[in-house]
């Protein structure tokens, strides 16, 4: 293990806070996406498995899901390179941004808000015609109303599941004397992103509204097929992942020049 108090040349230093910073970069970033994109869109991908038009289960995808299973691969990296107290840093500042997130939709949304803006936070479909408000006002309302929903549905899921993430990931690692890589992986974005598709699927359904929910069918089999669809999606990826995960780990080890792991200060 790299201390904190250990002498290194300036240029290693160097590397090291650039590398931190690009991972964190691009677990904030991805956290963005996934809130702003969110439940704007889902893409019903039930055709790719076979599953027929007229079936109760269906897989389909809020296109928000997409960049999130980069935020756990990045966790994991900065946990294997920099250990759990700098990993944890980074899930909280990503808590503090989903609330910066919140605090700018609602005030966009305040300043100047059209008379007609209804209780949810969205504009009545008649304003498109022009008369009331230009369309592409209309487009921000909407995905201002659905935006606060899932943003706050995520910082909920988010919270849980990262830092279950992060607490299995080193428990799996003391366990298994920092020996087999590819089951500290797995196993904490597995069980992490199962509480997290579980959660959020949840909240945003019954505390948002923010599913296309068919009145017509049965609601626990459409949360149901939700839930295992973001599931199965997240588990492929984290299954690839692990030989990325691998080369990227020995790689970034040799170019930091640390064995185990960078204590954090």
């Amino acid at each position: 293990m790299i201390h904190a108090n250990q002498e290194v040349p300036a240029y290693i230093q160097r590397r090291r806070e650039m590398v931190f910073l690009i991972l964190s970069g691009i677990f904030l970033g991805s956290l963005v996406m996934l809130n702003i994109l969110g439940v704007s869109r889902f893409v019903d991908l039930s055709d790719w498995f076979g599953i027929p038009e007229d079936s109760r289960i269906t897989f389909s995808l809020a296109i928000g899901v997409l960049p999130y299973p980069i935020t756990f691969l990045c966790t994991d990296f900065i946990s294997e390179i920099y250990g759990k107290k700098r990993a944890n840093r980074v899930v909280w500042v990503g808590l503090i941004l989903n609330i910066w997130i919140l605090i700018v939709l609602w005030f966009s949304g305040w300043l100047d808000a059209p008379e007609n803006l209804q209780s949810d936070g969205t504009l009545p479909l008649e304003v498109l015609d022009g008369s009331v408000v230009e369309p592409h006002g209309y487009a921000f309302y909407s995905i201002r109303s659905l935006a606060f929903g899932a943003t706050i549905a995520s910082m909920i899921a988010y919270i849980t599941a990262q830092f279950i993430d992060v607490h299995i990931f080193h428990y799996l690692k003391k366990k298994t004397n920092g020996k087999k890589l590819w089951l500290r992986n797995n196993g904490s974005t597995l069980v992490s992103q199962l509480v997290d598709s579980i959660a959020v699927i949840l909240i945003t359904h019954y505390f948002a509204n923010g599913l296309p929910i068919d009145k017509n069918a049965t609601l626990s089999t459409q949360l149901l097929s939700f839930i295992i669809s973001a599931y199965l999606f997240k588990l492929v990826v984290a299954l690839l992942d692990t030989i990325p995960f691998y080369i990227g780990t020995k790689r970034l080890k040799k170019y930091l020049n640390v064995n185990s792991e960078i204590a954090a200060p």
